[in-house]
């Protein structure tokens, strides 16, 4: 592409216009950061991105996350003047534009595909979900450690399919969220040098300048993890930013990191104890300066010069479709050479599993000892790995307590020396761990995490945006009552369950035995759209004797029939619980039975997906006229009211937990059989009270 300053700057400058009249017709959003970056985001499409606007999910394009999701009009009008083109529900481009100019003018308006902050699934060119400061950092390292790993896997001498770098672009709020600081360590310790983050220091913030809270020596700091970093300091310096961009592709032995100094907004200072990062609009006399200054026209909004999509089509376009049609003609040769290996990818990219995925898994015989949950998941994640290659994963540090480490020959340790390892050791960084394993399933890779339940906590705004984003991850959490005894309340998870089902789009899956772990395994992996949390006991829990009880596979109702009354009765009173309280319920049965009191246990490890059954399974299951109802769980109460009603009792905690031997804990808290025996007649009684009949007849 021939040189034209002129022209570079009018495609410069039409960013800035296309930001300052969406926000101002908005009267919502941020303009400032687009203004100033829109050299830096040029720079970096026109002359590095390789990426085809025409084929935006190409799967060796390099990826462009904007972890400052606020600046959301810089993408969509770079967006918009590459000439993405959009893709179908089935991944397929279409001839309609990603962000077409009438998406600009409806910027941040109800059922848009420019909403205030950037979201994937729902416009094409996002690459991940950014709002929340510092996720899309942590993304970026899971996109990386994702090409390091699809090359060490698929490349062949003479095929180089995957080399793809991942960009981030970042702003003072992203490197003051803690989640950067982890993301960044780990990706320096893995020497990701196919990863650049581009810091905005526009020494800005919502309350004023970052002097307030702020004085780090940002590179310093960064090369103490490991990082190469580089200095621009004028954004609107096309060529140092050009240079930065070009030593940080040829940079080979650790991830970079370019500090670009600018202005936010269009020049004009930023005025103490104003919030012009956070300002609705520039206002319309603000704008027309705005324009006046670029040379623009001042009475024209949402103005595209018909010369600069053409310099993209030029730049970017070009280039791009040039290096996929290479690539495409690589893979056909490829899918010639090594046939299985291409099926592989062909599998991944249309996010299915390979053929009998789930044969051979364990299943479990009847013991009444048994195993802790946590340790048949690890038996199964082992037996589906080898026959899922792209599932890979592991734990903040505790693999050998969440029993989340891939064991066979070959399965090997991530590593910068030996990328193609499937155990992620992810350091003692639970909040990290979740944005690089959702950037891991947006390389459409099967991401699973491991930690204890009560650090669900420090992941949650990762397990928050997999949800919102509709990815596969699996989350596993072990250690999840007060079960885990000794260690105490401030490891004894208590409100956590209660959080995790309040979000939309998880599936929780508390399973009581091995056999409903084998289940919840299945439903996770055979999942595409959803994320799970997997919650597994550290205790032991009996295996039920399936043969006398319900078959495990009720699980994929999301609750099931465990135990009726052996004569074939109606029930008068139902035991409802999940994980490892359901062996206390099935004791409470065993001693209702022996008095010829019919009970009914119900297995529910996974309210979400009971709720979407049908209102005739639903009753069928917990029958709308058994009033006599008991629900058991070592957690926060919150929800169980939704099964037991107003007048049924729910054996829970209320408080924290303590530091004691998991039997005493128990007997305190009243998860005992002879606590919900008792409980059980308490209902009979008051629902036989109640009827005024002799009985309850």
């Amino acid at each position: 592409m021939r040189s034209d300053p002129a022209l570079d700057k009018l495609c410069i400058d039409t960013i800035r216009t296309l930001a300052m009249d969406a926000v101002q017709k908005a009267n919502s959003g941020h303009a400032g950061a687009p203004m100033g970056l829109a050299p830096v985001a040029y720079q970096l499409w026109q002359h590095h991105l390789r990426y085809d606007p025409n084929e935006p999910l190409w799967p060796n394009r390099d990826r462009f996350v904007l972890s400052v999701g606020h600046a959301s009009m810089l993408l969509y009008s770079v967006l918009h003047l590459a000439g993405v083109k959009a893709v179908d529900d089935q991944g397929c481009p279409t001839q309609a534009p990603a962000v077409s100019l009438d998406d600009i003018r409806n910027f941040r308006q109800l059922d848009s595909r420019t909403p205030g902050h950037p979201e994937y699934r729902l416009t094409t060119g996002v690459e991940t979900t950014t709002g929340p400061l510092g996720q899309g950092l942590g993304n970026s390292v899971g996109m990386a450690i994702a090409s390091r790993w699809y090359a060490a896997r698929y490349n062949r001498e003479g095929f180089p399919l995957f080399d793809y770098r991942v960009y981030a672009l970042a702003g003072d709020g992203d490197l003051m969220e803690g989640i950067s600081n982890e993301a960044a360590s780990l990706a320096g310790h893995l020497r990701l040098s196919n990863l650049t983050w581009i810091y905005d220091s526009n020494r800005v913030t919502i309350e004023g300048h970052t002097d307030l809270a702020y004085s780090d020596d940002v590179q310093s700091r960064f090369r103490g993890y490991g990082w190469h970093t580089l200095a621009v300091e004028d954004a609107n310096d096309c060529a140092a930013v050009e240079a930065a961009l070009a030593q940080a592709d040829r940079t080979t032995d650790a991830p970079t990191l370019i500090v670009v100094k600018s202005v936010i907004g269009w020049g004009a200072p930023h005025k103490q104890g104003t919030s012009a990062a956070h300002s609705d609009a520039l206002g319309e006399e603000e704008v027309a300066l705005a324009k006046r200054a670029y040379g623009w026209p001042e009475d024209k909004q949402f103005y595209v010069p018909p010369h600069v999509p053409e310099r993209f089509a030029q730049g970017v376009g070009a280039r791009g479709t040039k290096a996929r049609e290479a690539w495409q003609s690589r893979l056909d040769a490829y899918k010639q050479r090594y046939p299985e290996l291409a099926r592989e990818l062909e599998l991944i990219e249309q996010h299915r599993l390979p053929e009998g995925w789930d044969a051979d898994l364990p299943s479990f015989e009847p013991d009444a000892k048994g195993e802790a949950t946590r340790a048949s998941s690890g038996e199964i994640l082992n037996a589906i790995a080898p026959r899922v290659p792209w599932a890979l994963g592991g734990a903040a540090d505790l693999a050998p307590s969440t029993k989340t480490l891939l064991k066979f020959e070959g399965a090997g340790s991530f590593s910068a020396d030996d990328p193609k390892g499937r155990n992620l050791h992810f350091g003692v960084r639970e909040h990290a761990m979740g944005a690089v394993a959702n950037g891991l399933a947006l390389s459409n890779l099967r991401p699973y995490t491991g930690t204890f339940l009560i650090f669900s906590d420090y992941m949650k705004p990762p397990i928050r945006l997999a949800a919102l984003m509709e990815i596969p991850v699996v989350f596993v959490f072990t250690h999840d009552s007060i079960g885990l005894g000794e260690d105490g309340p401030t490891h004894q998870p208590v409100e956590q369950l209660a959080s995790l089902r309040a979000v939309p789009g998880l599936t929780v899956l508390r399973p009581a035995d091995a056999n409903e772990v084998r289940e919840a395994w299945c439903m996770a992996l055979a999942s595409a759209r959803r994320p799970t949390a997997l919650v597994l006991s550290r205790q032991p829990v009996p295996t039920f004797d399936r043969t006398r009880y319900a078959g495990a596979e009720g699980v994929r109702r999301g609750a099931y029939v465990l135990a009726d009354p052996p004569d074939g009765s109606a029930p008068k009173v139902l035991l409802l619980a999940a994980g490892s309280e359901v062996h206390v319920c099935m004791q409470a049965y065993e001693r209702l039975a022996k008095e010829g009191i019919a009970a009914r246990v119900v297995s529910m490890p996974s309210w979400d997906i009971f709720e979407r059954q049908d209102d005739a399974y639903k009753d069928a299951v917990l029958p709308p006229e058994i009033g006599a109802r008991v629900a058991v769980e070592q957690a926060a109460s919150l929800g169980w009211d939704r099964y037991v009603g107003r007048t049924g009792e729910t054996i829970a905690m209320h408080t924290f937990g303590a530091s004691a031997p998991i039997r005493d804990l128990l007997g305190k808290f009243g998860f005992t059989p002879e606590h919900v025996y008792e409980a059980a007649k308490r209902q009979i009684a008051r629902v036989v009270a109640s009827s005024g009949l002799p009985g309850g007849e």
